[in-house]
Parts: structure tokens; sequence; C-alpha cells
């Protein structure tokens, strides 16, 4: 007898079950439910929406009810609300929410996909005509009408993430001047701050003000416009506020079956995508799922992993062996022509779980070759285990060439690559596309180096503590523009005929402004005897360091 499969909510993991399951089992009963008027639809690419780089709202339609309907015998049916799920009877309770009708719909399988939901605070004014949230296309119909018919010069985004920026970009294309308030003192809160500095700064030189360190109180209207009241005291003032504080997992349905829920608040799932119930599977952003690196359960709300959960649970209940191996969080934003990337592990959450064997490495090279025009500089960061060299995470901030950087590092953690690894990948080779050591390869020969003692690495956090001699081997030119307090100068050209004025019984911690120069006299250094370590990406990194609040002059 043919299996009756109910999935409840579409998008991502839903609309993925669905489809994998037709394609294994011509024969089941497959419906899905969503209180949506969409099933299948680009919520990613909303903030563009608003930001009318996509003008037309038919673009984020990625899948029809008819489509699913004529190609895939699949029985959709939006503004459909599940209200119950009683597991022990295998019976959903379902609202036609067009007609307000009720009935009881019985499943052999039920995968939830019900998504997550913005957070709303508990503050006044949420609810005043010109305060948005975004995570539907009614949403952004919302946002496009008050912006079409009001006239709004200013905007407030609730929130520094990675929603909160595009629609802080999107607005700033439609010609308002954003503030961005953010409770923690950096931006892109998943990213290292060092990284997030760079961030900050083209954000600023963009135009848009940021008020970081400060939280979200209230909103309050004043004559037609509105005020943003914060924990600090400030007021900010809007035509328009977009709360961008995050999701959490919708779990009421969870709840009614008596499912179990993690430690996060999200939906407990195995390998297989199956719930503390047998016979329910759960997907997408609801559900928690193993951290590839540290093994701890975290919820990604991302649709890569949402549509792989999908396949993974569509392959279970069709009796095919198949299991969701984890999460890394890889991710991109683009804000205002610079694009900021992350995969895997950060240093700040590997210190935070506790692991304190680990390494980094910062290099800023260019994204093609150098001597080809329009080179535009990456800022990378790789982190590694030590010794093993296994390759814990990486971030990139650039304006070219950042996805591609960071798309190889993450295919290098999802086959538990080394940096060994790294140094020896083979990638494409033209002067507009790269160089003959790609940065990826620049970034595992350091890593290398620092394993095996070649380039032993100084800690950028122990500058202030560690009492090492400090030295620049940069240009005259380059020092006179800045450097570190105390530190002693010979560029690197006259080092060798200079050498005898740096002493043998203090360590000497070398920098340059990006880290070669400074593995060239490092590596002279140690082989006549002196101990010397690298101050890795230089004195570009002790910048960005330092707007961040992570680095002190000695």
């Amino acid at each position: 007898m043919a299996k009756r499969v109910l999935i409840v909510g579409g998008v991502a993991g839903g609309a993925s079950a669905a489809t994998r399951l037709r394609r294994l089992d011509e024969a089941a009963e497959i419906v899905l439910f969503d209180r949506g008027p969409y099933v299948s639809f680009a919520n990613c690419g909303l903030p563009y929406f608003v930001g009318n780089v996509i003008s037309d709202e038919k673009k984020l339609l990625v899948a029809s009810r008819e489509m699913f309907r004529d190609r895939f015998n699949i029985d959709v049916r939006t503004e459909h609300e599940v209200l119950s799920v009683d597991a022990a009877k295998q019976i959903l309770r379902v609202k036609n929410l067009r007609e307000g009708t009720e009935r009881d719909e019985p499943y052999d399988d039920l995968v939830l996909s019900p998504g997550a939901a913005p957070i709303r605070p508990t503050a006044p004014g949420l609810d005043l005509p010109g305060v948005f949230a975004v995570r539907t296309i009614p949403d952004t119909r919302r946002i496009r009408s008050w912006l079409e018919r009001s006239d709004c010069r200013e905007a407030v985004v609730v929130g520094g993430g990675f929603i909160g920026l595009e629609m802080a970009e999107n607005l700033v294309h439609r010609g308002l001047k954003v503030t961005v308030l953010e409770k923690l003192s950096q931006v892109m809160p998943p990213i290292d701050p060092e990284l997030a500095a760079v961030v900050a700064s083209h954000l600023i030189e963009k135009g848009i003000k940021l008020q970081l360190g400060d939280g979200f109180r209230a909103i309050e209207q004043r004559g037609e416009r509105l005020a943003v009241l914060t924990d600090r005291g400030a007021e900010l003032s809007a035509d328009l506020v977009i709360l961008a504080l995050g999701v959490r997992p919708e779990t009421k349905l969870a709840l009614s079956a008596g499912l179990t829920l993690g430690a996060r608040g999200g939906i407990h799932v195995d390998a297989t995508m199956r719930t503390s119930d047998p016979h329910i599977y759960a997907v997408g952003d609801a559900v928690e799922v193993r951290d590839l690196l540290l093994g701890q359960e975290m919820i990604v709300p991302l649709a890569g992993p949402a549509n792989r959960q999908g396949r993974v649970a569509a392959e279970a209940i069709a009796g095919k062996k198949s299991e969701f191996r984890g999460v890394q969080a890889t991710a991109i934003v683009s804000v205002l022509g610079l694009s900021v990337a992350t995969t895997g592990a950060s240093e700040k959450g590997l210190k935070r779980a506790g692991h304190a064997d680990f390494s980094v490495v910062y290099l800023h090279p260019g994204h093609h070759a150098g001597y080809y025009p329009g080179a535009n500089p990456i800022r990378l960061k790789l982190i590694f285990e030590t010794p093993s060299g296994r390759i814990l995470g990486a971030q990139a901030v650039g304006t070219d060439g950042v996805d591609k950087r960071i798309d190889v590092i993450a295919t290098m953690i999802q086959m538990h690559g080394t940096v060994y690894d790294l140094a020896e990948t083979e990638l494409c080779y033209a002067p507009q596309f790269g160089s003959a050591k790609d940065p990826v390869n620049v970034a595992g020969m350091m890593a290398v180096n620092a394993l095996e003692g070649e380039m032993p690495l100084a800690d950028w956090a122990q500058l202030h503590t560690i009492d090492a001699l400090l030295l620049d081997v940069r240009e005259p030119e380059e020092f006179a523009r800045g450097h570190l307090n105390r530190a002693l100068h010979i560029p690197l050209n006259q080092l060798r005929r200079r050498i005898d004025e740096l002493p043998k019984d203090r360590e000497i911690w070398i920098y340059c402004a990006a880290g070669q120069r400074g593995y060239f006299a490092q590596r002279m250094l140690m082989q006549k005897g002196y101990r010397a370590k690298n101050l890795s990406g230089g004195y570009l990194t002790w910048l960005r360091l330092n707007e961040a609040g992570l680095a002190a002059q000695r």
C-alpha cells in the first residue's frame, strides 16, 4: 500500500523533501501544506526586492503549485495552516485560511519544515506604522508600499547581521540615509572582530551610520516620524524601521506532537532528520544539527543545509540509507560592494567552546596577479588545529574573489582536509583569475611553515605583555606613516648589514605591512641564531585588530 506523506512548510527544506521523495517513490501520496500564499520562494532575495535590484516579484517565485502538481504529482495546499499534530493517531489538524474550515489529515510519515520566525522583542512600539520585519514576500510588499507612499528619508535597521546589512544596503539603493543599531560591539556577529572592523569601516565610508554596543529599547511616534530609543539613551530618528534581530525556530507543532527539543530550543533530530517520534522528520531552520567541527548542536538558518536536510529526510522515508553530515555555517554577504564570507569555526567560537589547540594566520593578497590590472586585496584569516594542521575555519573580506577562496576552504573542511592539503591544492590560474600561488595556497603554506617551526608565530593578543623587541622591516616612508610604539626600524634590504644592532639574548617580534617581508627577515635571523617570531598579517592586521579593540601597543 502506498505511503501518505504530509509535509508542513515549503521553501527550501519542505520543497526539497517533497520533490526528492517523488523521485524515489512514484507511488507515494505527497501533500505539502503552507500557510502562506507561496510554496517555494527565494527568501534570500527579499532584501533585493525591497531595493529594486530585483524589480519583478515573479522572479522570487522558485516553483508554483501548478509545477509541483504537473511535474511531480505533489498536492500543494497553500494558505493552509497546520494547527496541531496528534502523534499518537498520526493526524494533522489543518485550517483552510481562505475558507475558514478545518479538517483532519492522516499520515504515514510527516516532515516538519516550519522554518523560523523573526525575533520580536517585548518592547513598546513594534506595531507602529513604518515598523517591519523581513521574512516573506508579503513583508517586502508592505515595505515597498511604505517607501512608495511615504516621504522616507531616513531608516533605522535594528540588527547588524546578514539580513540587517543586506537591508541597509538596499535602503541605501533606495536613497535613504541608514543607521544600523547593533547590541554587540561589532557588525556581522558570526565573524571575528578584526574582520568585522573592516566591514564597519567600509559601511561608514559608504555613509551608513553605526550605533554599536547599544541595544534596542522601544519605538515611539514623533509626529509623522518614528524615534528608536536605545539602551544607552540615544534617540534615532527614522521614517522606516527594519527589525533584523535574527530568527528563532518555529516549534509550536513540534510541542503539540510531544517531540523532544534540543538545548538551543530547536527540534532534536538524528542524522536521518528523524525526530523523537519514528514517523516524524524535521528539516530546515527549526531543527538543531551537529556542528561538523566542534560536535555541538547548533541552529543554522541557511538555505543550503535546509535543502540537504530535506533530501536526507526524503531518502530515509523511502528506505534509502542516507545521513546528514552536519553543518559548518558557510555563508557570504555583499554590502555596498564589499563581500564578507565565512566557513567553519571562528576564533571566538573556539575559545568560547574551550578549544585551545589552534593557531591563526592572516594574509592580505590580491585577488588575482598583481601585475594584471585591477587586483584588489582580500583580507583572509585561516584557523587551523595544532599540531594536526586540520583546517577549522576561515573568514575573508574583499571586493573580488572572496567567494571562490572561502568555497575552496569550505570544501577542504568537508573533506577533513589539512593545511598541507591546502598548500598543495591545484587551482585555475591565469593572471585575471588568480596567481600561480593562489591566496588559499599561500594561507596553507604559511600554516605549514608555522606548524613545522619554520615560521613561529607571535600572538597579537600578547603584544602589550611580552617583553620582546619589536622589529619593523618596512621601508622608511611606510614607517613614517605609522608604526607600533617602541618598534626598532630596520628595512629588510638593510637587515643583513645591520644585523649586529639586534640583541641575541632577547626574543624579536618582526612585522612588515602584510607578513611576507617579516617572514623573509625571520628566516634570516633564525638561521643566524636569533629567536624570532613573525606577527602574522603585518601592520595591516594590527590596524584592524586595533580598530576592533583587540590589540595594544607596548
